[in-house]
């Protein structure tokens, strides 16, 4: 134990030293960038403007790049640098993915030095090029720090559809993705980042089993489409597929259906895997698929963070706790919960919509506690049950019913004035409402507020 506690008291000050240490410079092209992207402490201060990385990556290096295997536009592998980016812009022109032409899941400005902080930078994609599946920014080092980026991401195939025709298997049309900012490293702080998607992929994502990761103001957009609009389409990827769909709708078919609200880009935030310890404070997603979808059982805290518009709110594995959050149900539930021991309190914005929304949330699991409570002042108008012992609907889509699910010993509070449905696969719950309750369940105790 001593010789662990001695390694990282040396790891620490050889960190500490290189920062005190380090070279300050300034430097102006991307050239001068790359070169410094492999060094080890310093300041690096990038004179302000838009850089075309169309200008950097000409025929010859992109030939060399491929002849080495080398996909990336950048690869930051230094250790404990400061890169003040401030006013910077990062133009990106999508062609030169095909140009390079680089295999799934390439990522394409890549943090994989340890200890660095970066601040400031826009990157901002440009163009029609397609994507064979990867994220415009990924951070695989770790006890990095990223500050005020702002990124706009577009190529995808198809886009204008969300999820409908599949996202990456089983699909109905093939599928080229591209996200926006993954994170595989632990240790990972992100300030202030706001991304702006124009393709279908995700927002911020965790892969990786990555672990310690904290998000704080940062924001998600993305687009969307009405059903109804895809159904007037005569040309295109879902008129030739005669708008099959991959999931079913509420009636069994396999058919675009009329009256619902598709969001074109993927999850605001993502975890996937069983990632320990991921903490978002006052973070925002809009218009996205999922809010925040934090399947993790290894457990997420939210303190102050907001869903608008999205096609679901927020789905949370085991082990969750999430207060002072809010968000309204304009297209779709404001929550799906499918773990156990959680701490759950949203407030339900009184925002409605024409667009079909079958549930206000699902609640599965054991030992759960779930506050949900009512804009102060202002009530829903549209009736949405809160559906106890269900199951979300396949693959999270609003078209498809759901099913039942195991719940016991939930403590749930609701002051708003939305219906409870409690199904026979719920025991031994505790539920206050002011309002009214089917109760299927077993030995559950039903208690009014007034």
């Amino acid at each position: 134990m001593k010789k662990i506690i001695t390694a990282i008291i040396l790891y620490l000050l050889l960190g500490f030293v290189s920062v005190v240490c380090a070279k300050s410079v300034t430097i102006s092209s991307l050239k001068e960038l790359s070169s410094y992207a492999h060094t080890n402490g310093n300041k690096i201060r990038l004179k302000p403007g838009i850089y075309k990385i169309s200008d950097f990556l000409t025929a010859d290096s992109i030939a060399a790049k491929l002849e080495r295997k080398d996909f990336q536009y950048f690869n930051f592998r230094g250790n404990n640098n400061y890169f003040d980016l401030r006013g910077v812009e990062f133009e990106i022109d999508t062609k030169l993915r095909e140009l390079l032409k680089y295999p799934i899941h390439t990522n394409e400005i890549i943090i994989s030095g340890n200890g660095n902080t970066f601040v400031g930078l826009n990157i901002r994609c440009i163009g029609d090029g397609l994507s064979p599946g990867g994220a415009t920014l990924e951070v695989s080092g770790e006890n990095n720090t990223i500050k005020d980026f702002k990124l706009w991401v577009k190529g995808s195939y198809p886009y204008g559809y969300g999820d409908l025709f599949g996202k990456g298997g089983p699909d109905v049309i093939s599928h080229k993705k591209q996200s926006g900012f993954l994170v595989t490293g632990s240790y990972t702080n992100i300030y202030r980042c706001k991304l702006f998607m124009q393709s279908f992929g995700h927002g911020f994502f965790i892969q990786k089993d990555a672990g310690n990761i904290y998000f704080e103001d940062c924001y998600v957009e993305g687009n969307m489409r009405s059903t109804d609009d895809v159904l007037k389409e005569t040309s295109g990827p879902a008129f030739d597929v005669k708008f099959r769909t991959w999931t079913p709708n509420r009636e069994g078919e396999y058919i675009v259906t009329p009256g619902y609200m598709k969001s074109l880009c993927e999850d605001g935030f993502r975890t996937y895997g069983q990632n320990k310890n991921i903490r978002f404070k006052n973070c925002t997603a809009k218009n996205t698929r999922g809010g925040f979808e934090l399947r993790t059982n290894g457990g997420v805290d939210l303190d102050g963070c907001k869903v608008i518009g999205v096609e679901r709110g927020f789905w949370f594995g085991n082990n969750a706790i999430a207060k002072n959050c809010k968000g309204d149900a304009m297209y779709g539930p404001l929550l799906f919960l499918e773990g156990s021991n959680t701490d759950i309190e949203i407030e339900v914005l009184s925002r409605e919509s024409d667009r079909k929304v079958h549930a206000l949330a699902t609640i599965q699991g054991n030992n759960n506690k779930v506050i949900l409570k009512s804009e102060q002042g202002k009530q829903r108008m549209q009736s949405l049950p809160i559906l106890v012992g269900y199951t979300h609907p396949e693959h999270g889509e609003a078209m498809s019913p759901y099913g039942f699910g195991a719940c016991s010993n939930l403590e749930l509070y609701n002051s708003t004035n939305m219906p409870i449905v409690i199904s026979d696969q719920t025991n031994d719950c505790s539920v206050h409402t002011n309002s009214v309750v089917e109760d299927g369940g077993t030995n559950n105790i039903i208690k009014y507020l007034k």
